[in-house]
C-alpha cells in the first residue's frame, strides 16, 4: 500500500508499520507531511490525535521505555524523529497474538524520513544513537496515569539487544519489574482494514 505522501514498509507483526514519508524539496529546503488521518487510514490509523508529545534526549545511549497504556486507555502512537537518530522498539503485548512477546526495532532519524506506526497493545521504547535526539509522538489517547504500564528495558523474556551501552535511563524505567511468568498480555481488538 502506497500513497502520494506515505509509503508502507512492512514489519513482521500485524498492525505495526514503518511509514516512509515523501520529502519534497527545492532550493529553499524541504517539506514532508508528518500526519494526515486520511492518508494514514490505509495503514491502520483510525483515531483522532488526542495528544502530541515531544521528547529531547541529551546523551547518546539513553534508553526511554518500554511504555504503554493498558485498556481501556490503550493508545496508538505515530513516532517521528525530528533530530538525530534513535533505535526504536515496539513489543507485542497483545493477548493471543501470534507474535506475543516478540519485538521489532527500526532506525528512525531526521534524515531517513520514516515514522513508526505502533498500534494499541504494543509497548514502546527507544535508544538514542546520537546526542541531542528529538522525537515527536502523535497519540490516539491522552495520558492516564492509572493506566500506565512499563516493561523493564532489560526484560529477559525479550532479550532486546540495545545497540550500544545504556548511558541514561529514568529512575522509573530502571525500577519497572520484569514480566511475571504467568503474564498472558492485554486484550485488544485489532482494527479491521
Amino acid at each position: 500500500m502506497n500513497g502520494e505522501r506515505f509509503e508502507l514498509i512492512e514489519t513482521p507483526m500485524a498492525g505495526l508499520h514503518l511509514i516512509q514519508r515523501a520529502v519534497l524539496g527545492d532550493q529553499r529546503g524541504s517539506l514532508s507531511r508528518l500526519f494526515c488521518p486520511d492518508d494514514l487510514a490505509v495503514f491502520g490509523w483510525q483515531w483522532p490525535v488526542a495528544q502530541v508529545n515531544h521528547s529531547y534526549s541529551r546523551q547518546r545511549g539513553t534508553v526511554r521505555g518500554l511504555h504503554m497504556q493498558m485498556p481501556p486507555h490503550s493508545e496508538a502512537k505515530l513516532v517521528t524523529c525530528l533530530r538525530g537518530a534513535v533505535w526504536d522498539v515496539a513489543v507485542d503485548l497483545r493477548e493471543g497474538s501470534e507474535t506475543f512477546l516478540h519485538w521489532h526495532g527500526v532506525r528512525l532519524s531526521a534524515e531517513n524520513a520514516c515514522s513508526y506506526l505502533i498500534p494499541p497493545g504494543f509497548a514502546h521504547g527507544f535508544q538514542t544513537l546520537t546526542d541531542d535526539a528529538e522525537l515527536l509522538y502523535c497519540h490516539s489517547h491522552p495520558y492516564v496515569a492509572e493506566a500506565e504500564f512499563g516493561v523493564h528495558y532489560r526484560e529477559p523474556k525479550l532479550e532486546i539487544p540495545w545497540p550500544m551501552p545504556v548511558t541514561e535511563t529514568s529512575r522509573k524505567d530502571r525500577h519497572y519489574l520484569y514480566l511475571p511468568q504467568e503474564f498472558t498480555g492485554f486484550n485488544y481488538e485489532m482494527p479491521s482494514l
